[in-house]
């Protein structure tokens, strides 16, 4: 038997409950693992309270990452074998496949060799952060040494990924957070300035860092309107890349008349994490980085998996920097 979160409903994290479930044999294509370590993401907040673009249908399970160690392989499955440490990538359906349980089937195309000097509890801490941040910042090519990026919400496990990301390429990061309590907090993590969006004025602290240049890129998961006060800080000829959606309210198309040079887009991690080609050149970039050093995932704190409801409130609270992990047991 195996213990897995379940919920039946919608809700908040009083809906997520463990059950012990037979987790049975892997299919082709699928790998079972021993879970070590899970990586939350806001995803599954959104998954869980129905406001994500898929539905769950319940009983329904969730979780895009974890990092554990193979237990058995289904047919066709070569890449892997019993006992080698791995880690899941988020690349695949929530409605289909979930990692929040100590047993887990997942598929095997979204399933990476853990390098041997990243713990369980790192690895499980890396992949949606990572792949998110490498796409805009590294592979799209529009980011080049010494162009100044704009990050924000920076304090997020993508933001902090980022950050190294940019520092990695050589570009230089801004971050941005609400919270004038995580300014130091980002300065040590590699930002190279701060901006705290509710005592600075953005695209002013934005002009004199640049010394009035504007940066090539703002890497972006609020939305909403205040992307019109993003485009100002963007450089002529840069680039808005929205990512998320945490402001719910409608995200203006930045005035063509205002800023002629600016090109803006939505993104999502999967059109990387979906595509095997793409997948294997980011799942190459990010663990060359782990290995060098280069890429450190940041976890904010760790939660048993019988905690799973406390885990999840403790990030809606928004208080974290970087990732919050559940841990798992094997007694």
């Amino acid at each position: 038997m195996a213990r897995q979160v379940r919920f039946d409903r919608l809700g908040g994290p009083e809906v997520l409950t463990l059950h012990d479930v037979e987790v049975g044999e892997p299919a082709a294509g699928e790998v079972r693992i021993r879970v070590d370590a899970i990586g939350l993401n806001r995803a599954e907040i959104l998954f869980r309270e129905g406001t994500y673009f898929e539905q769950p249908t319940f009983p329904a399970t969730l979780g895009y990452e974890a990092a554990g160690v193979v237990e058995a392989t289904g047919e066709g499955v070569s890449h892997l074998a019993e006992g080698d440490p791995v880690a899941v990538v988020p690349a695949f359906s929530l409605t289909s496949y979930g990692t929040y349980g100590d047993h887990v089937i997942v598929p095997a195309s979204a399933v990476v060799p853990r390098p041997a000097n990243v713990s369980a509890v790192q690895a499980a801490a890396v992949w949606m952060a990572y792949i998110t941040a490498y796409g805009p910042l590294f592979e799209s090519g529009e980011v080049r040494p010494g162009d100044h990026v704009l990050i924000t919400a920076a304090a997020s496990s993508v933001g902090q990924a980022a950050v190294q990301i940019a520092r990695h390429t050589g570009a230089i990061p801004i971050a941005t957070t609400r919270d004038p309590a995580k300014r130091q907090r980002l300065l040590d993590a590699g930002a190279a300035h701060v901006v705290v969006t509710g005592d600075e004025d953005m695209p002013a602290r934005v002009e004199e860092i640049t010394g009035g240049e504007g940066v090539r890129l703002a890497f972006d998961p609020v939305a909403g309107p205040g992307v019109e006060t993003l485009a100002q800080a963007i450089a002529p000829g840069g680039h808005l890349v929205v990512y998320g959606a945490l402001d719910p309210r409608p995200t203006p198309l930045p005035n063509a008349s205002s800023y002629p040079q600016l090109t803006s887009r939505a993104y999502s991690m999967h059109s990387i994490s979906r595509d095997p080609e793409r997948l294997r050149r980011a799942v190459a970039f990010v663990n060359a980085g782990l290995a060098t050093g280069s890429f450190t995932p940041v976890v904010d704190r760790t939660f048993d998996l019988a905690d799973i409801a406390d885990a999840h409130r403790y990030m809606e609270a928004g208080g974290h920097i970087g990732k919050i992990v559940v841990t798992v047991s094997h007694d």
